[in-house]
């Protein structure tokens, strides 16, 4: 019997603010009024990013060795979680990966 490779993508990695995460390399961010647009080229998935402070954080994500540390240095500290259940639902849809 012969057996069926499967073409379906590696699972997105889970999101752990430990670790360092940046864009994914075929994402783009489009300014809008409402915050942007993140649309991914290879899944041709579109993502409505509807806070101009999660815009901040998503353009400088790759400048800290963490995930932890671009959110201790860009958001006040009652917002850290929200922000984490953002990062993490985009990193379930591979819009930032890990890097």
């Amino acid at each position: 019997m012969a057996s069926v490779a499967s073409t379906s993508p590696a699972p997105a990695p889970a999101f752990d603010a430990a670790r360092p995460w940046r864009l994914g390399p075929e994402v783009s961010l489009r300014p809008e009024p409402f915050g942007a647009l993140a649309y991914h080229h290879g899944s041709r998935r579109l993502v409505f990013v509807k806070s101009a402070g999660l815009v901040r954080v998503l353009e400088r994500l790759g400048e800290y060795a963490t995930a932890g540390d671009a959110l201790d240095a860009l958001v006040a500290v009652g917002e850290r979680a929200r922000y984490e259940r953002a990062l993490a639902a985009l990193a379930a849809g591979g819009l930032i990966g890990v890097g």
